[in-house]
């Protein structure tokens, strides 16, 4: 979060040295004591936000003050309101600032952030349209283009523009401002500021980094149908879309380098005042460093979520007898949800979902032996459900004890249309049928790891011709963010309303509990946790 109160104090500061020094200058025209002035004698001016602006004279300005002989030139009085309303304008610009990062920092996805970028650049500079480009300098993604009032078309048709006629094309590329750039937009940043104050957002020399990079300059076409040498393809584009002007802006800083661009584009031809061009700077700085938070994150979550795919199946089995659909999806903070379906000796079938305790690539790492010891027992003696989770359990209390995990295992026939199955702190599996959607009564039993002997009974269902069985991990019930028997009564009516024609796919049935379930999609949440469903149907 951008905090205003060293920017108000450098403000402060520098306006009463400015009152002070012309305190100073009027009092030797005057002959008067240094930093009594007469705009000073005059009566307090009010305070604005909260600021003080009089300055208490100094302990040695006592001393009498001389007679001033009438015929003195007397000068005009220390413009005390004109220095008000600067300060009261800094102060706005600053609150506003404020205001706009508390809102930018409350994203959690980059496309989010990249929304609010251009919402609230559109505010600074009075523009009505922009576009956002994504293009991190290191090449490895991800990328991506997010539009301001224009739609997706119209970003296609931007896109058309050769990017080294684009202002923001040359920014990312980092090719050189055309001619039409005004020299006050080219100069390097003074380290004063642009109003002769420092500048906090700008990185200490101790903290730049090894190999800074150079961040390019804005880019400002104030009349771009006017520019004789503008791109044939650009000017066709401007004017169907109805744009006049544009000014762009680096998403980059030393620290966190390249990350993309933003333009936004004026109806009529105009460009950002001085002001304007200072204060979206200042925003976009803070916006690119929240950028690259958020890069780092997505980037991560991404590696989190291929180590997973890459710990489960890559295919599910072809039997006969049964059709399988499997839906996964790591949170973001990288979740132990697994699933796994084999096939066995004797045209049989092996079905197992399963969650591991904690998150992150320790939990991944769990979740794959785990599973891999499922597979295995299943092998030697999967047609006994029980016996699987009895093994697998005394695994996880030898070789990680403060671990604990939930797992559910079936053993099927599919041409005799039998399961058998157990679970260990399971949630129960779900029928879905023509004729009934009904949880299956498993007996209560305690997660794998918790006590010193895991043993549960089995119990065995008979699926009619074309029931679907639908495993699932407790992970879809608390994306809801519903207490767990609510949840569990709206997967029982997500269930019961598939429609009779996805019925007969077992993909179609997850996906349609998947959206109804969790309308907002998967990707919503943002701290939400991992989601499997495995869906059997029996022909």
């Amino acid at each position: 979060m951008l905090d205003i109160a060293p920017l108000v104090r450098v403000h402060v500061d520098a306006l009463l040295a400015a009152q002070i020094d012309m305190g100073v200058c009027d009092a030797i025209e005057r002959n008067a004591p240094v930093g009594k002035s007469a705009d000073m004698s005059a009566p307090h001016l009010p305070k604005v936000a909260g600021i003080d602006s009089t300055v208490p004279s100094p302990a040695h300005t006592t001393a009498p003050v001389p007679p001033v002989h009438p015929s003195a030139t007397a000068l005009p009085p220390i413009p005390g309101a004109m220095i008000q309303d600067r300060l009261a304008g800094w102060v706005s610009d600053l609150t506003t600032l404020h205001e706009l990062t508390e809102r930018l920092i409350k994203t959690g996805s980059l496309d989010e952030a990249l929304r609010e970028v251009l919402r609230a650049g559109a505010a600074l500079v009075g523009a009505r349209r922009g576009m956002a480009v994504l293009e991190p300098g290191d090449g490895l993604g991800p990328s991506s283009t997010i539009g301001l009032g224009l739609a997706h078309a119209d970003l296609g048709t931007i896109e058309t523009v050769p990017r080294s006629a684009t202002s923001y094309g040359r920014i990312l590329d980092g090719l050189p401002e055309p001619d039409h750039e005004p020299a006050a937009a080219r100069a390097a940043p003074d380290p004063a500021g642009a109003h002769g104050y420092p500048d906090p957002l700008a990185a200490p020399p101790s903290i730049a980094t090894p190999h800074p990079i150079t961040v390019p300059d804005p880019i400002a076409v104030p009349d771009l149908l006017g520019e004789a040498e503008l791109d044939p393809r650009q000017r066709e584009v401007a004017a169907r879309l109805g744009y006049a002007a544009s000014y762009a802006l680096p998403l980059a800083t030393e620290a966190a380098g390249k990350l993309g661009a933003v333009v936004w584009l004026y109806d009529e031809p105009a460009e950002p005042a001085e002001r304007q061009r200072h204060l979206v700077g200042l925003y976009s700085r803070h916006a690119t460093e929240h950028l690259a938070r958020l890069l780092e994150l997505e980037r991560a979550r991404v590696q989190v979520a291929t180590i997973a795919e890459e710990l489960l199946p890559s295919r599910l089995p072809r039997v006969p007898g049964v059709q399988l659909a499997a839906r996964h999806h790591t949170g973001p903070q990288g979740g132990g949800d697994w699933y796994d379906a084999l096939p066995l000796p004797e045209g049989a079938l092996g079905l197992a979902v399963g969650s591991v305790s904690g998150t992150g690539p320790s939990a991944l790492a769990a979740m794959g032996r785990l599973r891999a010891s499922l597979r295995a027992y299943a092998v030697m003696e999967g047609e006994d459900p029980v016996a699987v989770l009895s093994d697998l359990e005394l695994l996880l209390r030898i070789t990680e004890p403060a671990r604990s995990a939930t797992a559910l295992f079936a053993y099927s026939e599919p041409k005799q249309r039998k399961l058998v199955l157990a679970g260990a702190g399971h949630t129960p599996p779900l029928i879905i049928g023509d004729h009934r959607t009904e949880f299956v009564e498993t007996s209560l039993s305690a997660p794998l790891g918790m006590l010193a002997c895991w043993e549960a009974p089995s119990i065995e269902i008979a699926p009619a011709p074309g029931e679907t069985v639908l495993l699932y991990t407790d992970g879809l019930l608390r994306r809801t963010g519903d207490p767990m028997d609510r949840a569990f009564a709206r997967l029982h009516a997500a269930a019961a309303s598939v429609p009779k024609a996805d019925r007969k796919d077992p993909g179609a049935i997850a996906d349609h509990v998947l959206r109804t379930l969790l309308p907002e999609g998967l990707d919503h949440a943002v701290d939400g946790e991992d989601v499997v469903l495995l869906a059997a149907r029996f022909e």
